[in-house]
């Protein structure tokens, strides 16, 4: 497998994981006030699958794919 191929399946794989943190973090925003202390956890969370999966798609743009 090459680079750009493992680095397309690194983005896969963080775009899924991501979008399900986005959900996660709405889906405990529509049930505030329940659950309203794992807002910090919940949001880094999101906030840290959504860094690397921007640093992904770079890295991946740099390589051609």
């Amino acid at each position: 497998m090459s680079d750009v191929d493992e680095l397309k399946a690194a983005v896969k794989k963080l775009n899924a994981q991501a979008t399900q943190a986005k959900m996660d973090l709405h889906d405990l925003s529509e049930d505030l006030p329940l659950g309203w202390e794992r807002i910090p956890e919940v949001a880094e969370r999101a906030h840290d699958l959504y860094a690397r999966l921007t640093e992904a798609r770079s890295r991946l743009k740099a390589a051609g794919g």
